[in-house]
């Protein structure tokens, strides 16, 4: 490592640097939702939410279900139904405390992306719920978006990825199960955890997953 980086704390020291957006990047963003964000969402199984507690830590969680599962309220409303996870609810907590939010929607096989964001609230409206139900189940809450501002973002990230290639796709087996790497990240040094105990959370696992998935 260099032992005397250059930081960058200023705007103008990053411009001198990296330059400016051409003018069409500068003002592409617009504050509502128009025909090509909502076509966007409509055909998106897969977002990424980013928020922030009151003292600014950042979380970014996944929310993924099929498409569609965004409800489109109007030009400047959605609604994510809040399905089951692991109970620590880090992003609703955080939008307690901090409205702000990011929102970034992919499409499998579209390269470009959708960022949207907004302020949120978490909200139960009998109607929206209803609407979101899978296999007879209706979240119990969900998180309406109020859009701020809304733009596409360009293919660069995922064509260097090849995140939708085959050919670049990895073996789940080149690491361990969830359980086992879970628990060995949360057990003391000295103790580490037997293959019993590691097999009961693995099978839970898989149970939620069968059982607590909507």
């Amino acid at each position: 490592m260099h032992n005397n980086p250059t930081v960058f704390s200023t705007e103008a020291g990053l411009r001198e640097l990296l330059g400016h957006p051409m003018e069409l990047a500068a003002r592409k963003a617009i504050p509502y939702l128009d025909k090509y964000c909502k076509a966007f969402i409509e055909r998106a199984p897969f977002l990424t939410l980013a928020t922030a507690d009151a003292a600014g830590r950042v979380d970014v969680s996944p929310r993924g279900d099929q498409p569609g599962f965004v409800l489109i309220l109007d030009d400047n409303t959605l609604f994510l139904p809040e399905r089951p996870g692991n109970a620590r609810y880090d992003s609703l907590v955080n939008i307690i405390a901090n409205p702000r939010v990011g929102l970034l929607f992919f499409v499998p096989g579209f390269e470009d992306m959708l960022r949207v964001n907004g302020q949120a609230q978490l909200i139960h409206d009998e109607a929206l719920v209803a609407r979101c139900a899978v296999r007879g189940k209706e979240p119990r809450l969900g998180i309406r978006v109020t859009v701020e501002e809304a733009y596409l973002h360009c293919a660069k990230a995922i064509k260097r990825s090849q995140l939708w290639s085959a050919e670049v796709q990895r073996d789940r087996s080149e690491l361990p199960s969830l359980g086992k790497m879970v628990l060995e990240q949360t057990a003391a040094a000295d103790t580490p955890p037997s293959a019993e105990l590691i097999r009961t959370v693995d099978e839970y696992i898989e149970d939620n997953y069968l059982t607590k998935l909507y």
